[in-house]
């Protein structure tokens, strides 16, 4: 059996029971339909599954982004004091 999803992410137990009270409040909040503990699990898993690689992914493109203009600042810099 493979990792599950919720080790893959580091959730911890806490992270993880915070992240099912947030669905179980939105399905009572915005749709007044009352889930369990099964049911927002399997949407946490899905969500996860499904998202996740494409928020973590764009998350990492973003620092590399962030980071090469850091380095461009960095050059920039050591030029200037270069003699």
């Amino acid at each position: 059996m493979g990792k599950s999803l919720f080790s893959y992410y580091n959730l911890t137990k806490e992270d993880k029971d915070r992240l099912l009270e947030e669905i179980r409040n939105y399905f009572y909040q915005e749709r007044d339909e009352q889930i369990g503990y099964i049911a927002s699990e399997s949407l946490l898993e899905f969500f996860l599954d499904t998202l996740g690689k494409y928020i973590y992914n764009k998350a990492l493109d973003d620092v590399k982004t962030w980071f090469g203009k850091r380095m461009e600042d960095l050059e920039s810099d050591f030029y200037a004091i270069y003699k």
